[in-house]
């Protein structure tokens, strides 16, 4: 279907072909279009300007977007949105004064999603899946990273990876799949981590490769969950199968997991709300993408990554949601990009871009989403009228999207 959208206030993140990521003082800027107008055939972008040239097209669908801000939709490159029931009583104990280390010692935190997600038949798993991406879709997400990890046993695993795969064949967003199965210890591997990670790379693997159910690896390279030295091994075991590496790492201590990620390959590394000067020396120029997830950091009262640090020193970042049933229950990209602003003092601009093009660069896509560019995929938000896009972040209460299009489709 070909759609134009004309009379927009505020057409963003306008760019050329060729940009895959920004970084530094670049993040500043959002290069934009007013008064525009933009053209969507099928499912890509095919032109845009502004109203002194707006073509005469016999489109199927014309949206008046008088007064209202277009941009690309949001690119949210780690979300653990596959998982069974919720973790609603650990949020009740946190309040009460457990910190998630505590919660995770006794049995909770992923080893009580593991146990409830491997109860759960393939089907409900995957109808409980589809409402949570569907929610997202409709607040203005276009492309979404889902992880496994929620399994810890071949089947638990695979299981979660085909709920994946069949989201990623019935759904128009793209979705990137990565294979955690390093996500905590099983507790009969608890004091065996060599036996759990053998599992992981002689028996999950070969699987998952041979029936191409991922397209990254990850590990929780953390303090109490996999080594530095653990990491590495899956890390190398991911590549013979062709699955590069998107790492947890410095959410609760830095361990060195950011110096082995980057001499790896990594394509993103994760969450960094602990940052070293060490580390920021590392990822400069390198081609790992730091990716910092506020509304996480918001949820369990951690600290916030470092932006602000980061950025001076000339890095790029990305930001994402972390959806999921214990750190994250909210797949809310508006809510993250208001939450960068507020508490780690980005621009609008810079989080923008982080939520968008650096959001694409984290999941392997930006050369074909992140950005208003012609012939990349028609993903785009159209907002309800604002004074200016700095309301996006600014009222962050509120629910500021009039409408969602995702490869061309209207989002209902």
């Amino acid at each position: 279907m070909n759609i134009l959208i004309k009379n927009i206030k505020e057409l963003l993140q306008v760019r050329e072909p060729g940009t895959d990521k920004i970084a530094g003082k670049e993040m500043a800027t959002l290069p934009k279009l007013e008064s525009a107008w933009l053209l969507i055939e099928g499912n890509n972008i095919t032109d845009f300007g502004t109203m002194d040239s707006c073509p005469e097209v016999n489109a199927a669908s014309t949206i008046d977007a008088t007064g209202k801000t277009v941009l690309p939709a949001w690119c949210d490159s780690h979300t653990h949105i596959v998982y069974a029931g919720n973790r609603e009583q650990e949020f009740v104990d946190r309040i009460n004064g457990l910190t998630y280390e505590e919660i995770a010692a006794r049995g909770g935190g992923i080893l009580n999603s593991a146990k409830k997600l491997n109860e759960t038949s393939e089907e409900d798993l995957y109808l409980q899946s589809c409402q949570r991406l569907e929610e997202v879709m409709r607040l203005g997400s276009g492309a979404v990273e889902i992880k496994s990890g929620y399994g810890l046993t071949v089947e638990g695993e695979l299981k979660m990876l085909r709920v994946i795969k069949r989201l990623k064949e019935e759904y128009p967003v793209a979705i990137k799949a990565t294979f955690l199965g390093a996500h905590a210890f099983p507790k009969e591997f608890k004091e065996n981590h060599k036996g759990y990670v053998d599992i992981i790379i002689n028996e999950m693997l070969p699987v998952i490769a041979k029936e191409q159910l991922a397209n990254y690896i990850d590990a929780f390279c953390e303090t109490g969950y996999f080594s530095v030295e653990e990491t590495e091994q899956i890390i190398e075991a991911g590549k013979k199968y062709g699955l590069q590496a998107k790492i947890h790492v410095n959410q609760f201590t830095a361990i060195g997991g950011i110096e082995a990620c980057v001499k790896h390959g990594a394509l993103s590394v994760d969450h960094l709300e602990i940052v070293t000067d060490e580390d920021i020396e590392v990822l400069k120029n390198s081609n790992t993408i730091p990716v910092a997830l506020p509304s996480c950091s918001f949820f369990i009262s951690i600290p916030y990554t470092p932006a602000r640090k980061m950025l001076d020193n000339g890095l790029p970042l990305a930001l994402a949601t972390d959806f999921n049933p214990g750190t994250t229950p909210s797949g809310n990209m508006n809510l993250v990009v208001a939450t960068a602003c507020i508490k780690m003092k980005m621009t609008p601009e810079e989080a923008i871009n982080a939520a968008t093009l650096n959001g694409a660069y984290a999941m392997g896509i930006s050369k074909t989403h992140g950005s208003i560019t012609k012939g990349k995929r028609a993903n785009v938000i159209i907002t309800k009228p604002l004074t200016s896009y700095y309301q996006l972040p600014y009222a962050f209460g509120s629910n500021l999207i009039d409408s969602v299009i995702i490869e061309g489709e209207i989002i209902k």
